[in-house]
């Protein structure tokens, strides 16, 4: 029993759970702020307006077109640089979750609005509901439905993408488990729990929205 108890891969679990609170509270609230700009510039994305659609265009296929890595190595020491601001760095990593994700959650709400039949919208307005009515009321609760599986994999995602804010030293899983090897210079059990840990959380949720998929036939 002292030898399990013993054994770095217990030991190790200490730092993992510490780093795992920061993981999720980045992937949760980056996310959060990252499905209303999402929301947000996919509806823009649709708009007839150029000078808005054109906007939207810039941000998603900027932010699609440029490695998430480099997004927040530019947050955390480029924005500070041009405007004078210390941005610390968990705010920095939700930062760069937030429009990282924003910028593919917007085409999933793109392709899910416009992925409703347009008779959907002219009925709406055939009984008298506004544009925005017909949105809200007819339209987004549709769509939304569509969105969830996308979504889910979004979080799986972006979850994974966390373990990049170790080179800004957040203390995440990855970096956590790093910190551990660094002092006792067990890198395989310690690296063997970051991978197991994250699989227990990706592999569950996979499971899930296939069965969201399933049960919602989408």
């Amino acid at each position: 029993m002292d030898f399990i108890m013993e054994s770095h891969y217990i030991k190790v679990m200490p730092f993992l759970l510490e780093g795992l609170v920061y993981t999720l509270l980045i992937t949760g609230v980056g996310l959060l702020f990252g499905f209303i700009l999402g929301a947000v510039f996919g509806l823009a994305r649709l708009s007839k307006n150029k000078f808005i659609y054109g906007i939207a265009t810039v941000y998603v296929e900027g932010l699609r077109g440029t490695p998430i890595l480099a997004q927040i190595l530019f947050i955390y020491f480029g924005l500070p640089d041009l405007l004078g601001l210390n941005i610390d760095k968990v705010s920095a990593s939700i930062i760069a979750i937030a429009i990282n994700a924003g910028a593919y959650i917007a085409e999933i709400v793109r392709g899910a609005v416009y992925s409703i039949d347009k008779g959907q919208s002219e009925a709406g307005r055939s009984i008298g509901l506004t544009k925005v009515q017909t949105m809200r009321y007819i339209i987004w609760p549709q769509a939304f439905r569509r969105m969830i599986p996308p979504l889910g994999n979004q979080f799986v995602i972006s979850l994974k993408d966390t373990s990049l804010f170790s080179v800004i030293a957040v203390g995440e899983l990855l970096y956590m488990g790093q910190q551990y090897y660094g002092i006792t210079f067990a890198a395989f059990e310690a690296l063997t729990m970051v991978c197991l840990m994250y699989l227990l959380i990706t592999v569950p949720t996979a499971v899930y929205l296939r069965r969201v998929e399933r049960r919602m036939d989408v």
